[in-house]
């Protein structure tokens, strides 16, 4: 394995800011943009949280599955760069078909099958590190790669995101695949990947029973998540409704019972998942699942705010679509900033304050900054947003940083692979459960009580945020 020059951390790195350009621009801003064209007001939320989670079922499937199709690759180009290549260009065609999208269906389309090409060049995208870059450059080639996935968040804000404010939809998507493009053909032409001469004699089904059964947990937390949060809904709503209306009733049922949903369906779906997936070592090895579940319940929190804010600020501040677009690239930036700042720094202040302790420390900060946020519902006010999305920035980015640390020192000496690609669970299945049931909850009493489920729902991403810190009580072993 050649040792690499300095401009290689950023050529085998760079395909990982375009695809995060795509996706940012894609979540945050192009569908709920496009959703709330399409879909009727009442059901918007509703309609874009089952788009979302349509789209990451799909991806869970897809990224594994082309990621070990390119383990088995003997092309003569390398085992990752041609899935790669035919990823980006099929992005770029459903790129097009969303830019053409006339009704909520046709949308729903491509966006479907957007998830699926680009998950195409996901998977095996995160073979080059490990195939390209000796152990020892490994540190730092990973950092080059955690900036390429984290600048998106403040590129699409400064530029995609103002453009769709100011009317140019067709051009932000435009630019959008253009990035996609152009960081895509210098991995091509500069990544020299050594072909693979033989196929690996490793199968190929076994990965993936493990991949349906962490989709399996998931779907077992979201009915589980459903029923009980059904239940203490309805015994609220009824208290609710023996002191006041039926309207007031339902809303808070609907309320109460979808935080309670979100986090049952956190907790029973990484139990699921991991016995699915681990068997009978998933009880031997608890603190390992309670560490899946502190980073879901942190993780289902941020990325269902930044799918949301988009609908959250379009009420506060009674905006139309496109002056939506543009505050949420703004705060969307503002945060992005602040989690890059704040993982570059984190390495040190986790040497020092220790893993668990910052886990914890994190979780209450970004309750904080959403609880914060949540005041702007009934006193709209841009100072607050900017200040409540700096401090969900900062909490993020230690977060990140603190969370996978303590995760590697919970994993069995020698099976970090196997362990830590469980982490899936936590990943894909954040949007499903945060965006699935918190459009739903938000639509239902919006029903009711314009905005208040807005402020049910992010009420319920501050919970979160908070009872992620409570299941690190759940992990037992101790940092060294």
């Amino acid at each position: 394995m050649k040792r690499l020059r300095w401009y290689d951390y950023i050529t085998i790195n760079l395909f990982w800011l375009g695809l995060n350009i795509r996706n940012t621009a894609l979540g945050s801003i192009f569908m709920p943009y496009l959703v709330s064209i399409f879909a009727p007001e009442a059901i918007k939320n509703t309609a874009l949280g089952a788009m979302r989670s349509a789209g990451l079922v799909i991806a869970m499937l897809v990224q594994p599955a082309a990621g070990m199709l390119s383990d088995r690759s003997t092309s003569r180009f390398g085992r990752r760069r041609p899935y790669i290549l035919v990823g980006a260009l099929f992005d770029c065609l459903f790129l097009a078909a969303i830019a053409l999208s006339q009704t909520y269906w046709a949308l729903l389309i491509a966006v479907l099958l957007i998830q699926f090409s680009s998950n195409i060049s996901h998977g095996p995208l995160q073979g080059l590190i490990p195939d390209m870059v000796p152990e020892d450059q490994r540190g730092r080639a990973s950092a080059i790669k955690a900036i390429m996935e984290l600048l998106p968040v403040i590129l699409v804000g400064l530029t995609i995101a103002k453009m769709v404010g100011a009317g140019a939809l067709d051009a932000a998507i435009f630019v959008t695949g253009a990035s996609l493009l152009v960081v895509t053909l210098i991995t091509m032409i500069f990544v020299k990947e050594t072909p693979l001469q033989e196929k690996p004699t490793t199968p190929f089904w076994p990965p993936m029973v493990r991949v349906l059964g962490m989709l399996g947990g998931i779907a077992i937390g979201a009915i589980t998540g459903l029923l009980g949060g059904g239940l203490v809904g309805g015994l609220a709503g009824l208290v609710t409704l023996l002191l006041g209306s039926q309207s007031t009733a339902i809303a808070v049922g609907v309320g109460v019972g979808g935080a309670v949903a979100m986090v049952v369906a956190v907790v029973a779906g990484v139990w699921a998942g991991c016995l699915g997936t681990l068997g009978k070592e998933a009880r031997r090895q608890s603190a390992f699942v309670w560490w899946i579940a502190n980073r879901l319940m942190f993780l289902a929190a941020v990325t269902s705010i930044q799918g949301s804010i988009f609908y959250f600020v379009m009420y506060a501040f009674k905006l139309s679509s496109e002056a939506a677009a543009s505050m949420t690239g703004s705060l969307t930036s503002i945060i992005g900033i602040f989690i890059v700042l704040t993982a570059l720094a984190s390495g040190w202040i986790t040497d020092r304050v220790g893993r668990t302790r910052l886990v914890a420390i994190s979780g209450i900060v970004a309750a904080t900054g959403n609880i914060l946020l949540l005041i702007t519902i009934w006193l709209p006010n841009l100072t607050i947003v900017y200040i409540a999305g700096t401090i969900i920035g900062v909490a993020t980015g230690l977060f990140m940083t603190a969370n996978w640390a303590l995760g590697t020192d919970l994993v069995p000496a020698g099976e970090a692979g196997r362990y830590l690609g469980i982490s899936n669970l936590a990943g894909a299945g954040a949007g499903i459960i945060g965006a699935g049931i918190g459009g739903l909850v938000a639509d239902a009493i919006n029903h009711y009580y314009m905005g208040l489920g807005y402020f049910a729902v992010f009420a319920a991403y501050a919970l979160l945020f908070a009872l992620s810190s409570v299941t690190l009580v759940g992990m037992r072993k101790k940092e060294e």
